[in-house]
């Protein structure tokens, strides 16, 4: 889960009264407001609660000043007070925003109870029959409208004072309503299931200041979920061994371990915990990740008995015309991974780059003919597998149809796929949870291909799918070592099979695809990426467009040629500020006209529109593209993915926006880029491994450029770590199908 943070007030507060309410967005809170603060009329922008005419506020923030419409107030945070003057208590009253109150019924309200008004209605409803005109029914009415419109202001004002920022306030609100402070006060922790976007760390610090005991049943039990969820999130585990819960839990919590182990027991007997066991250890995980691969296992399996049989004969001469008429000749391998995919249903076909991957499905195409569905787990290699192929390709998001609030896919066993098969690329990409939503989707009888690179970096999200799948034994695989001919004569095929047997990269070779520049320091080597980047590589690939065909990939986030660093010297060389270019500041980043940006978290959501009026919802991590429109007034982002879909951006949802000149290796999987740049300079080696540097090489076509010291390449060469996932879909294949 997401955590939303708080702008802090960088000036004393404003003290107004409100006037009129010019425009307010429902759905997140953002409002521009007309208020009087002295003498002086004032416009306040922000998300705010509902605010009526004649209530008096004091508004965290600063003043701005708008190109267009001047100076302006932008709130981060407000304090209501209730009308103290008679006409303040008939205009709060009188502005719409109590149900059946309109400015003559609050007259009267006001002529019978003077300033005790406000107070007869929350506290003494019964008496608003003594106005002329209002029944016992109508009394009831008004009474209600009242409670719940002021206990969910009462509430985002209650949020706010805990750091929960406003438009997640103006969520949980509006699910909790009148009864938000009744039910946060009761158990924070309750937040943490109920709202999306509420997260562990800010249940417990609302609940540490309202006084809630650490050692209090809720935060335990809370604790020691977060400390699973933390892990899958963060390292990709689905279970922890109980030794490592308890101390992880323990040390977040800063409880003892013997504290923790009753509520333990607790969520093991309500099952919101599940205990396994594995290698005679007790496996514990929630129970969402238990019955995702074990669901995994059992699909798997049904595939598995629904093989089909083809005349090896026919099947031979078939593959020898597709050889002919695309004039190459099938390695022995490729050739059995042809015929296991036409006669089995379930194949999985691994190997690296430049072993012929994409031409066995284009071969398996030709002989399945059209009743074959293509699929990859992000929109760039969806695309990728669509040009190669030749045919239509989706994100396995659009395959399964996803939509709704809740992430939901409309493809499942009750509406599946109509189709005779189902390819998968990019397997190494898929998580636990799309991998089960997948195997929901196939009818009975329905071919699965799953293809991808088990050498590559695991899924960002939990599991480990594929190098279970492989490990297990028990799932037929081809795996393909020969290279292609014409792939012989790129370096950055050759080296990265050279890397992943652990040998040294051949560098400079004239007339090579592989370059390196030697740096000794890290801000030395981000001077040099700038410069590739920004004029050489550009001339060099006749590119007229940087941003798009040179991707910057760093193995670290912070350091002199981190993520961060040189995503903001890349922007400042590539994309600078200018009289024309609109930008707006989040946070610590600037969001300029032109960025390269990427989507960081899965947002179900967030609509979007292509070109032709095709809509949908819903924006995935890792998702690259380019700002395309800024509006200062509304404070709205406009990007473009993949040159088709349309997305726009509300300011508090640029929490979800990063720029993407550079990006981690991690979150570069799945794509592909002309030219890729990577600064070799050293650092902490459980992240410089390896599979990390080989997943990095493949992501390029047709350039690699290397920046640093060739001690570093030795040194992740040499580096074989491979980070221990903790997961039991290996084991449950083994149990389910038999080692």
């Amino acid at each position: 889960m997401s955590e939303q943070g708080l702008e802090k007030p960088i000036q004393a507060p404003l003290e107004a009264v409100i006037e009129d309410t010019i425009f307010r967005n429902e759905e997140n809170g953002y409002s521009v407001v007309e208020a009087r603060s002295g003498r002086e009329r004032v416009i306040v922008v922000g998300t705010l609660p509902a605010l009526a005419a004649g209530e008096q506020v004091s508004l965290s923030g600063a003043w701005v000043e708008h190109p267009q419409y001047g100076r302006q107030w932008k709130a981060t945070g407000c304090e209501i007070r209730k009308p103290t003057t008679l006409l303040g208590i008939e205009r709060y009253l009188g502005s719409g925003l109590i149900r059946g109150v309109g400015p003559a019924t609050a007259r009267l309200l006001v002529q019978e109870f003077g300033k005790m008004t406000l107070d007869i209605l929350s506290e003494h409803p019964e008496r608003l029959t003594e106005v002329p005109g209002i029944g016992k029914k109508r009394a009831q009415q008004l009474a209600q409208s009242f409670q719940e419109q002021y206990g969910v202001r009462e509430a985002m004002v209650f949020l706010q004072s805990y750091g929960v920022s406003p438009s997640l306030a103006v969520k949980i609100g509006r699910i909790y309503g009148s009864d938000t402070q009744r039910k946060i006060r009761e158990n924070p922790y309750r937040l943490i299931d109920d709202i999306e976007g509420v997260g562990f760390l800010t249940a417990d610090r609302i609940a540490l200041s309202l006084g809630i005991p650490q050692d209090s049943e809720y935060r335990l039990r809370s604790g020691l979920k977060y400390a699973l969820q933390e892990a899958a999130a963060g390292e990709g585990h689905t279970y922890l061994p109980r030794e490592i819960l308890l101390e992880r839990a323990a040390r977040g919590l800063r409880v003892s371990g013997e504290l923790l182990l009753h509520q333990l027991d607790a969520l093991l007997f309500s099952r919101e915990i599940i205990c396994l066991d594995a290698d005679g250890a007790d496996a514990l995980m929630l129970s969402p990740y238990f019955y995702a691969e074990k669901e995994i296992a059992r699909y798997l399996k049904l595939l598995m008995g629904a093989a089909q049989t083809a005349l090896q004969p026919a099947l031979n001469a078939r593959i020898r015309d597709f050889e002919r008429d695309s004039g190459i000749r099938f390695s022995a391998q490729q050739r059995a991974a042809v015929s296991a995919a036409v006669q089995q249903g379930l194949l999985v076909i691994t190997g690296g780059p430049g072993t012929g991957k994409t031409t066995i499905i284009n071969c398996i195409l030709a002989l399945l003919g059209q009743q074959v569905l293509l699929a990859a787990p992000t929109g760039r290699a969806a695309k990728r597998m669509s040009e190669a192929t030749g045919h239509e390709a989706k994100t396995l998001h659009r395959l399964l149809e996803f939509s709704g609030e809740e992430g939901q896919f409309q493809r499942n066993e009750q509406n599946p796929l109509d189709c005779q098969c189902v390819i998968v690329d990019e397997m190494s990409m898929v998580d636990v949870f799309l991998m089960r939503s997948l195997l929901r989707a196939l009818r009975p009888g329905t071919k699965l291909i799953l293809v991808g690179d088990a050498d590559q970096l695991p899924s960002v999200g939990a599991g480990n799918v594929l190098g279970d799948i492989l490990q297990s034994g028990v799932i037929p695989s081809v795996r393909l070592t020969d290279i292609f001919r014409q792939s012989q004569e790129s370096l950055i095929v050759l080296n990265a099979h050279r890397i992943n047997r652990g040998e040294a990269p051949i560098l400079n070779q004239k007339g090579s695809d592989f370059f390196f520049e030697r740096r000794y320091q890290a801000e030395d080597a981000a001077q040099a990426i700038v410069g590739l980047c920004e004029k050489r590589l550009p001339a060099y690939l006749h590119s007229d467009s940087p941003a798009r065909d040179i991707q910057v990939l760093s193995p670290i986030k912070k350091s002199g040629a981190g993520v961060r660093q040189l995503n903001a010297m890349l922007q400042s060389a590539l994309n600078p500020p200018a009289p024309a270019k609109r930008e707006i500041a989040y946070g610590d980043t600037v969001f300029r006209l032109g960025d390269k940006v990427m989507h960081v978290r899965n947002n179900y959501q967030l609509p979007w529109k292509t070109d032709d009026g095709t809509e949908g919802e819903g924006v995935f991590n890792g998702d690259v593209g380019f700002i395309t429109h800024v509006d200062n007034q509304d404070r709205i982002v406009t990007v473009r993915y993949d040159e088709e879909r349309t997305v726009a951006y509300d300011y508090q949802d640029l929490e979800e926006l990063e720029l993407a000149y550079c990006l981690s290796v991690h979150k570069s999987q799945g794509s592909e880029f002309p030219c890729v740049v990577m600064p070799v300079v050293g650092g902490p080696p459980r992240l410089l491994t390896r599979n990390l540097f080989y997943t990095a090489l493949t992501r390029a076509r047709k350039l690699v450029v290397l920046v640093g010291r060739e001690d570093a390449i030795t040194a992740m060469v040499n580096n074989n770590h491979i980070a221990l996932r903790y997961t039991t879909l290996l084991q449950r294949l083994r149990e389910e199908i038999g080692q």
